[in-house]
């Protein structure tokens, strides 16, 4: 087992956060995601690493995969210059991760909260969340309420909602990045 997944699970359970874990096939896309068959009350997310123009600030997008990531639209919402993806060779550095195991699971391993937290306004209509545990062949079930009351405020990470339009295309084969 990676020591990065090991990390989550110890994590998790230092917590005392109640989770499942499903392990799997390499996940690549929201199509290999879904496929996975969670109950219905799970919100699988995009996660999606982003950085600003001048690659000074770094930021880690959590979104439903209903929605559509505009780089304007939330580029606006945050008053920075043009949002786009950060480049991979720069993952393992801010969020000890790889690319097709984006998660923000990886903020564990951000203590100086480098990358800030941007969250689908609309994340938490479900009940629990899934999320690889820093590598894409394994699937962490836990609730939302300890996703965001207990997990995320370990990491000191505070999540800044952004508000996300539906996808026009479809979703599922978007790339986890």
């Amino acid at each position: 087992m990676d020591a990065h997944e090991q990390t989550v699970y110890d994590t998790l359970r230092s917590l005392g956060v109640a989770y499942e874990v499903r392990r799997h096939a390499p996940a690549h896309t929201m199509t290999d995601c879904l496929a996975l068959g969670l109950a219905p009350d799970v919100a699988y997310c995009k996660n999606l690493f982003l950085c600003n123009r001048q690659q000074t600030h770094f930021y880690l997008l959590l979104a439903l995969p209903d929605k559509a990531f505009r780089t304007a639209d939330v580029s606006k919402q945050l008053g920075v210059s043009r949002l786009s993806f950060a480049p991979e060779r720069l993952l393992p550095d801010y969020l000890g991760l790889l690319a097709g195991a984006v998660s923000p699971f990886g903020l564990l391993f951000d203590p100086q909260a480098r990358v800030r937290l941007l969250v689908d306004a609309d994340l938490a209509r479900d009940e629990r969340v899934a999320f690889h545990p820093c590598v894409n062949t394994a699937t962490v079930v836990l609730s939302m309420r300890d996703f965001f009351d207990v997990f995320l405020p370990h990491t000191q990470h505070v999540p800044t909602p952004v508000f996300l339009p539906p996808a026009l295309e479809s979703a599922s084969e978007v790339c986890i990045k």
